[in-house]
């Protein structure tokens, strides 16, 4: 992945609602990570509306998430999460899990899903990529979920046979 912040993107409109869903373990670097995002979020999307949701651990993410958009689906979704690599492939499982939970979820319920439940191999890449300034995956988070609502509301102007269906569904 690149070390490199992508520009910020302008929102188009108005009325963006983003769900926040964040592991609470290894706490230090997921609140890190979860104000980064917020931040960044109040910065180039000052008029959305957040949600944040707090669950255990990375493992719960995908469920929530399934649960947000069942119940009352935001305009974008952010999943934010730290696995650290111990001696067993136990983390490898738990993102591999996540990872195809959270897609699965994207493409079925056509709605972005920004995934940065990162694995790394310790504190010190986990404090560069949650807390450091050079390669934050919470400044990244929050940009590529503007960027995506930007994209999916271009899709619904520029094609309008889709237009009806997806009116409700992005705003």
């Amino acid at each position: 992945m690149s070390n490199a912040l992508q520009p910020k993107p302008r929102i188009i409109g108005s009325k963006v609602r983003v769900c926040v869903v964040a592991s609470k373990y290894n706490e230090e670097f997921t609140d890190a990570l979860v104000d980064n995002t917020l931040n960044e979020i109040n910065e180039i999307i000052p008029q959305a509306r957040v949600d944040l949701i707090r669950v255990p651990g990375a493992f719960e993410i995908p469920v929530m998430v399934a649960a947000v958009l069942e119940r009352n689906p935001p305009t974008c979704i952010i999943a934010l999460g730290l696995i650290i690599r111990g001696s067993t492939a136990h983390a490898d499982l738990i993102a591999r899990s996540v990872t195809d939970s959270l897609q699965q979820l994207a493409v079925s319920s056509q709605r972005p899903i920004i995934h940065e439940v990162l694995l790394v191999e310790d504190e010190k890449q986990a404090y560069a990529r949650c807390i450091g300034s050079q390669i934050n995956r919470g400044r990244e988070a929050a940009r590529a979920a503007a960027s995506m609502i930007n994209v999916f509301r271009e899709l619904d102007r520029s094609i309008p046979q889709l237009n009806e269906g997806n009116r409700q569904r992005h705003a």
